[in-house]
């Protein structure tokens, strides 16, 4: 007889002795009943699985199967987390967490992404996980957008030790081998260099009328320390009759806040890099005078002598060019003065130390850059190499000077061109005469880009987003070489390239962005104000 009958029975007879109505007991169930299982998303693949093999022999087989291909698809795609709770139930959920004693909010662990409300997608831990959903997107494609439109990533880009090719990446051997495909230090310098030529233009927009002592300078890469503020003077004046009453002084002012000179100071980062590098960092056009010193496309001879014995056979430049490096205000020396200045101030107080010396610049300060290279070679005998990182920059002089440059063997020359982009083929597109010496001519090693290759703008970007400096920047950060596909583990935020180029910007990140949170039309650099400190541009010392 089995236990549970037994049991049965013997409560009954104990009901009859004792007077009391027998009660109905159920027979005990032979298995027991399953706990309570969690409600199942309709969005979750296993659901559909779990249901269909519950009711068949096997069905366990089927759903460690499924929850094994789950858990692959977790690892490959990873998941976005959360969207966020309304600001209603935010604000009471986080009452309750301040009553209960509860750990601390997450906007407190992550101050700075919270504040820009770039929680729900950039991956943080201890935040729940939600699956991506989107009608013409892949949750791959989806997830690198999300990626790519959050804010400067808090976690860096691995720094490898570079001192035992420092040489290299620095220009010695023309970069060969490093270009095509991008070489990953290489295109980690690049960025940085880029991001110097970024905090230029932001510190000149912020405040163009500022002097040297007042002026705020945020740098991205806090081992470098800035030494002195550099200005460029135009030999032209707005004539009275062309000012308007509203037009902003420094618009049509000769002398302007043009770049700065900075050094390295972290023992550490030297170490890393193996030299203490000098970087000189020049903005590009931003004055009305300076665009029009551009249009001042003649030759001149670099040496401010006339050519009329040398001919083709000597160095020349631009005469807008030359102008705005030569030229010393009423308040201000001129570029050439500051610059030179400021280097040997350096070399002797760094004197006995690995040194080299990179300038960098966007546009006409790439132009600019090329001459305060020339006159370092030239006037200083004991220089350390000096690298020219231009981002697209035109054509500065003609086959003498190129060969002045080469001759030197201190020079290295690296231009980074966009297609399409048509600065990097002016002065001297037209007319289309026999090549001779006295046409412009480029120096040095080509890094080609193309804004075709990116997923984020779109493939008929106009003449301005091509010409970019934020637009290179992204472009380096993707490009792995010639004919292969954008980088997908980029790292780099897209978020300034929307905000200044949201027309050539594709609809479906346009979309996104603004689902996600992020303004396209918020002021530019809001972005960079909260992720970068501020550091003051100090006196020479």
């Amino acid at each position: 007889m089995p236990v549970a009958a037994v049991a049965t029975a013997a409560a009954a007879g104990a009901a009859q002795v004792h007077g009391v109505a027998p009660r109905h007991v159920s027979p005990a169930p032979r298995h027991v009943s399953p706990a309570p299982r969690r409600e199942q998303s309709p969005l979750n693949p296993t659901s559909q699985a779990l249901r269909s093999g519950s009711g068949s022999a096997g069905g366990s087989a089927g759903t460690d199967t499924a929850r094994a291909q789950i858990a692959n698809l977790d690892r490959v795609l990873g998941k976005p987390p959360q969207v966020p709770r309304p600001a209603s139930h935010a604000a009471a959920g986080k009452k309750e967490q301040q009553q209960d004693g509860e750990q601390e909010p997450l906007n407190v662990r992550h101050g700075l992404l919270n504040a820009l409300n770039l929680s729900f997608f950039v991956p943080m831990p201890g935040m729940r996980a939600r699956t991506a959903v989107d009608g013409h997107m892949s949750p791959r494609s989806l997830m690198h957008m999300q990626q790519l439109l959050s804010a400067d990533s808090p976690r860096a880009s691995p720094k490898c030790t570079i001192a035992p090719r420092w040489r290299r990446l620095h220009g010695e051997g023309g970069w060969a081998g490093l270009l095509d495909p991008l070489d990953s230090d290489l295109r980690r310098e690049l960025l940085r260099y880029g991001d110097f030529v970024q905090a230029a233009y932001q510190a000149f927009h912020s405040l163009p009328t500022a002097s040297a002592r007042h002026r705020g300078l945020m740098l991205p890469d806090r081992s470098y320390r800035p030494t002195r503020s550099l200005f460029a003077t135009s030999a032209l004046s707005m004539p009275p009759w062309a000012k308007r009453p509203n037009t902003p002084e420094w618009l049509t002012q000769q002398s302007n806040w043009i770049g700065y000179v900075a050094v390295c100071d972290s023992e550490r980062e030297v170490a890393r890099m193996g030299r203490r590098d000098i970087a000189i960092v020049l903005r590009g056009t931003a004055t009305c005078l300076e665009w029009a010193e551009n249009l001042r496309a003649s030759l001149v001879p670099i040496n401010g002598e006339s050519g009329e014995d040398g001919g083709a056979q000597q160095p020349k430049v631009a005469r807008g060019f030359l102008s705005l490096y030569k030229t010393a205000g009423e308040k201000v020396k001129s570029l050439s003065e500051d610059v030179i200045d400021e280097v040997r101030r350096l070399m002797d107080k760094y004197k006995g130390e690995e040194l080299s010396i990179t300038v960098v610049g966007h546009s006409l300060g790439g132009a600019l850059a090329l001459l305060v290279a020339d006159e370092i070679a030239t006037t200083v005998p004991d220089a350390p190499p000096v690298a020219v990182v231009s981002f697209g920059g035109p054509k500065v002089g003609n086959a003498a000077f190129v060969e002045k440059l080469q001759k030197s063997k201190k020079v290295n020359v690296l231009r980074i061109v966009n297609a399409g982009d048509m600065v990097t083929k002016v002065p001297g597109v037209m007319p289309r005469l026999p090549l001779t010496k006295e046409q412009y001519q480029h120096v040095g090693a080509e890094l080609s880009i193309d804004s075709k290759n990116s997923p984020c703008l779109r493939p008929d970007a106009g003449p301005a987003c091509r010409h970019d400096l934020e637009a290179y920047l992204h472009l380096i950060d993707g490009f792995m070489g010639t004919g292969r596909p954008f980088r997908p583990d980029a790292r780099r935020s897209v978020i300034r390239l929307l905000q200044m180029q949201s027309s050539n910007v594709k609809k479906e990140y346009v979309s996104r962005a603004r689902e996600l949170g992020v303004d396209p039309s918020a002021p530019v650099d809001a972005v960079r104000s909260m992720a970068y400190g501020n550091c003051a541009v100090a006196s020479p010392s």
